[in-house]
């Protein structure tokens, strides 16, 4: 019989009452490993219930007292680091070694977040006016909402999770329904470390469920990470319903190859950003942009030798670069953007269409392919496809390079590989995206900065992690105040000035 998982309501796991449910896949071979309840309007206004009432009470917890939570929170993840994984790996498709890494970036955040007590001070001044001090306060919003992606099922739950606790929320979290498991367990890790039950909820589900989500008057914020037109639905029906909202899109990162780079760094960084994780992150490379027919000879022939060379394997194999993708539907999806890639005109030099690994024909693979000479018009370059397909865009000179990340409708990330310092300062001053890596392939900061894109790739004012996570998830009070000293003022009709 297939297992059947439940939400997470109230600090104990909670069946599904809807009778609508979801599978989850095992990437490896194409079978069912579990069923998931998709949650309805009912249940998910159960939850935000259950999470207004433990707010009031964690919101009271000073914040040093919070993070200790954090605290032991990441040392019990670090304990069970193993499991975790390979949990991760069997319903993501990563490799269990990926997985790893997918949850020590979430740690990391947690690590910042248990910051608390520092990043919530507010700012103070004595004598703004006579006998008058101006201060401000930071406090929760109350209850908040976080949908998050199937690519990092631990990383990005954490992204989101760690600040808005430490600042003294609950927090309702919508996983994806492909891969649940491990946000599931994490729920609880967090209740083991002494979290108040019901300040964390877990709720799956569907639209249904996320919609629900958007129109409860009791949900002050929501954060999301997906594709940008998800992402652009859920920031206008948030932001319509009053919500403060954080969105985050669909990506086209492009890796810049400067005649002067050295070559064998940028294929080693080209197809580990590329291929890594099957190409299911929104900070994969998926275009390499050599300057100069030179350098794109040569990049091309080398990035082809290491793209054949590449080993897929099941996500339980150590020594596999990378693994399945997270559904059949995906894979569908991937392989009919090569198709079209071969239909409009690019050069397939190598193919992954037909790779299929020995006793797992049924699983959802695909290997990696390398595409040469395509063009800005080409339906390859301009969607995300979140797949093992590497791009070549050749640029004639400098200028065509920057232009093309910086005229791209997505602004996630792009990468410039170079010696010399001086054009490398002058990219990153110009070229318009949100994150920008320097001889970096992945420019993902770290835990203590921020991480957004910009132009669709990205909806609202402020970014995840990093302090923008705390002003996302808090709101300033400040307040004016004289205290009594026995001299009157009389009254005063006219607006007050500090003169």
């Amino acid at each position: 019989m297939t297992p059947a998982l439940t939400h997470f309501v109230s600090g104990k796991p909670a069946s599904g009452t809807s009778d609508r449910w979801a599978d989850v896949f095992d990437p490896n071979n194409g079978t069912v490993q579990a069923r998931v309840p998709l949650a309805s309007t009912a249940e998910v206004g159960a939850a935000v219930a259950d999470a207004v009432s433990a707010q009031r009470e964690w919101a009271r917890w000073n914040p040093q007292r919070r993070a200790r939570v954090l605290l032991r929170f990441l040392r019990l993840v670090e304990n069970e680091m193993e499991p975790l994984s390979r949990l991760l790996a069997s319903e993501h498709g990563k490799t269990v070694s990926d997985a790893r890494g997918d949850i020590q970036r979430g740690l990391d955040v947690v690590e910042f977040a248990a910051g608390a007590p520092h990043l919530l001070k507010g700012e103070y001044s004595t004598d703004a006016g006579p006998g008058i001090d101006v201060y401000s306060l930071r406090q929760p919003l109350g209850v908040v909402a976080a949908i998050t992606p199937f690519n990092f099922p631990a990383m990005i739950p954490l992204w989101k999770l760690a600040p808005a606790l430490a600042c003294g929320n609950a927090v309702i979290l919508k996983p994806s329904e492909r891969d649940p498991s491990v946000p599931l367990r994490l729920a609880e890790l967090f209740v083991e470390a002494g979290l108040p039950p019901g300040v964390l909820n877990v709720v799956n589900g569907d639209k249904e469920a996320v919609d629900a989500l958007l129109t409860h008057p009791d949900i002050a914020a929501v954060g999301f990470v997906g594709s940008t037109p998800i992402a652009q639905y859920i920031y206008s029906t948030a932001s319509a319903h009053g919500k403060r909202a954080q969105c985050f899109g669909g990506a086209k990162n492009h890796l810049v190859v400067l005649p002067d780079a050295d070559l064998d760094q940028a294929v080693d960084a080209l197809v580990g950003a590329a291929y890594g994780s099957a190409g299911e992150r929104c900070m994969a490379i998926s275009v390499a942009v050599p300057v100069g027919e030179a350098v794109a000879d040569e990049l091309v022939a080398r990035l082809a030798m290491r793209t054949r060379a590449l080993r897929v394997g099941t996500s339980d194999d150590e020594s596999a670069d990378l693994g399945p993708l997270v559904t059949a539907e995906a894979r569908t999806r991937v392989l009919g953007y090569i198709d079209a890639g071969v239909a409009e005109g690019a050069e397939l030099v190598v193919d992954g269409r037909d790779f299929t690994l020995p006793g797992h024909e049924d699983g959802f693979f695909v290997g990696g392919s390398l595409f040469d000479r395509v063009r800005p018009e080409m339906s390859i370059y301009r969607e995300e496809i979140f797949g093992p397909v590497l791009s070549v865009v050749r640029a004639a000179d400098y200028e065509e390079a920057l232009a093309l990340p910086s005229e791209h409708e997505y602004g996630n990330g792009v990468a410039v590989f170079t010696r010399d310092g001086d054009a490398a300062r002058e990219f990153v001053a110009r070229v318009d995206t949100g994150m920008v890596g320097v001889n970096v392939p992945i420019p993902v900061p770290v835990g203590y900065h921020t991480f957004g894109g910009w132009k669709a790739s990205g909806f609202g004012d402020l970014n995840q992690h990093g302090p923008d996570a705390f002003r996302f998830y808090t709101k300033t009070k400040t307040v004016t105040s004289r205290w009594p000293s026995g001299v009157r003022d009389g009254a005063s009709f006219v607006i007050p000035t500090m003169s």
